[in-house]
């Protein structure tokens, strides 16, 4: 496979929340970070990280930027090559999963952004372990870096986003959805029901992981991203 691989971070997160895959990947492949940090919705992040890329290229997201990434493949579909959503999920905010967002976005806008982090990510959801002290210093580095306006522009193109349930049954590229055992945020029953709705797509659900795994199992994901670059196309 000779396309680059696009990474699109999570919400609040930039390149360090998948170190470890460019630390492995760049060896072999031009890999590209494109963080949704410009537009209003997942549909105008989505255009706008699309006009910045080359014409044919391997996609990955991670939790938002899976959303992204899921609207980047069906407003695009003849430049993607293979697809890998992370943590993630095709569904729109319920009612109550909009409403839960509401305090979190007035703790941003009134400068405590680290109370909006801790309700929005809370520790339980990573998985237990002497590493997730390591992980939530890295989010909150991660999310002080990007700041309050940010944190309030993502959470409501989150509230806003559409259902991209549909645009899964239409992919017909090779496929991969990931995400840790732990996860509370999008848990392991939704992958299996949106890998179901892929033709042909490799579920795979790390027992050491939550909501995080390119940071809480790197090796493991690097193992699984390997894969899924090496993935047959011509069974779809």
């Amino acid at each position: 496979m000779s396309e680059p691989v696009v990474l699109i971070p999570g919400m609040m997160c930039d390149a360090r929340v998948f170190g470890p895959q460019i630390d492995d990947l760049s060896r072999d492949h031009i890999v590209i970070v494109a963080p949704p940090i410009h537009g209003e919705t997942i549909r105008d992040m989505a255009g706008h990280i699309l006009d910045q890329l080359p014409p044919r290229f391997a996609l990955a997201g991670l939790s938002m930027g899976g959303i992204v990434a899921m609207e980047i493949a069906r407003r695009a579909p003849e430049r993607v090559t293979r697809l890998a959503l992370m943590s993630t999920s095709p569904l729109p905010d319920t009612p109550a999963q909009a409403t839960w967002r509401e305090p979190q976005i007035v703790r941003a806008s009134a400068g405590r952004l680290a109370e909006a982090m801790a309700d929005a990510l809370a520790p339980d959801n990573l998985a237990p372990g002497c590493g997730r002290a390591a992980v939530v210093d890295l989010v909150n580095d991660m999310a002080h870096g990007l700041g309050g306006e940010m944190f309030v522009r993502q959470s409501r193109a989150l509230q806003r986003r559409p259902d991209a349930q549909r645009s899964l049954q239409k992919l017909r590229i090779p496929t991969m959805v990931l995400c840790g055992a732990h996860d509370g945020l999008t848990p392991p029953r939704r992958h299996e029901t949106m890998a179901a709705l892929i033709p042909g797509a490799e579920l795979v659900i790390l027992p050491g992981a939550g909501h995080l795994p390119t940071v809480e199992q790197p090796q493991q994901v690097n193992i699984g991203m390997r894969a899924w670059l090496d993935m047959p196309s011509e069974h779809l």
